[in-house]
């Protein structure tokens, strides 16, 4: 089978997204992210969400799921797998070349890998997840999956809503549209370690003289909780700690530069995994635009 996708990955700060858009220009393509957070809105300068990299040239590279959800909401990998699929469907009617690029190394593992998500059974583990929302969050949920409530004794307790919306989930999970088999040219972007930590280090720096604190103190100003926060991460979560005086703006650099640190190491612990199963990824060193586009140009065309 020829490829039918191409794949941009790397740790954070290589410059993945730039190189995608640059390369989706080239090659008359679209782009599907592979964020975590970047799908969310109002989520932009701790995701790092700069949409000017998808201007090439005057014109913005068509782009899918980003800032399509609300933070109060959760973004899971079912959902990101169903949204992959609609949005891939949208980019071969429109006849582009799909482009995937992120950094969730769970995420794009999904796709490569062919999870089956549909076939997914709900465990304890999801439960458990939901067991930790409050009543109304739940319920809102419910609502939003069935708008047409058969079974409104559904809604009388939360143990009965988080059975039905554990049902409903799993009847939603099981409708994915437009599933194919997907064969990926991956290109992994890297860069020395040191270099990473340096960009990491003065990224953060730019970010936090940018307005990053004042966009977490909106986001809670929009009714986002702490709780939540701490859910969304890295830097929603050290920013929240800040603004509730658990830690001074030194220790909340400090730990949060850290965190970072050890969350692109672990990106690069997913990528060796990947290639451990199997998964062939052609190295470039750093957004190498030349060298990505020879091995495009060669191995996708």
């Amino acid at each position: 089978m020829q490829y039918n996708l191409i794949t941009i990955l790397g740790p954070t700060a290589v410059g993945k997204t730039r190189l995608a858009a640059l390369l989706a220009h080239k090659f008359d393509g679209e782009i599907i992210s592979a964020d975590s957070r970047q799908v969310y809105r109002g989520m932009d300068i701790g995701t790092g969400k700069d949409l000017k990299d998808y201007e090439v040239e005057g014109k913005i590279i068509p782009y899918h799921l980003i800032d399509v959800y609300d933070p109060q909401h959760e973004y899971n990998l079912f959902y990101f797998y169903k949204m992959f699929f609609s949005a891939y469907h949208k980019i071969e009617l429109n006849k582009k070349a799909p482009f995937l690029a992120g950094g969730t190394g769970l995420f794009i593992h999904s796709i490569l890998k062919d999870y089956g998500l549909g076939e997914v059974e709900f465990n304890k583990h999801r439960y458990d997840e939901l067991n930790e929302m409050d009543y109304d969050e739940l319920a809102y949920r419910l609502v939003e999956l069935q708008p047409k409530q058969h079974n409104t004794t559904d809604l009388v307790t939360k143990e009965r809503v988080i059975r039905a919306l554990m049902i409903a989930e799993e009847k939603d999970s099981k409708t994915i549209e437009y599933k194919k088999e997907i064969k990926s040219l991956v290109i992994g972007v890297a860069l020395p370690r040191e270099i990473v930590r340096k960009r990491i280090t003065l990224r953060l720096k730019e970010r936090l003289q940018n307005g990053m604190i004042e966009e977490v103190e909106r986001l809670i100003a929009e009714g986002v909780t702490f709780e939540r926060l701490e859910q969304l991460g890295l830097e929603y979560k050290f920013v929240a700690k800040y603004l509730q005086n658990q830690l001074s703006k030194e220790e909340m650099f400090e730990r949060l530069n850290t965190a970072i640190h050890q969350f692109a190491k672990r990106q690069m612990t997913w990528y060796r995994k990947m290639e451990r199963e199997g998964i062939e990824i052609n190295w470039i060193e750093g957004p190498d635009y030349k060298q990505a586009e020879k091995l495009i140009r060669e191995k996708y065309f």
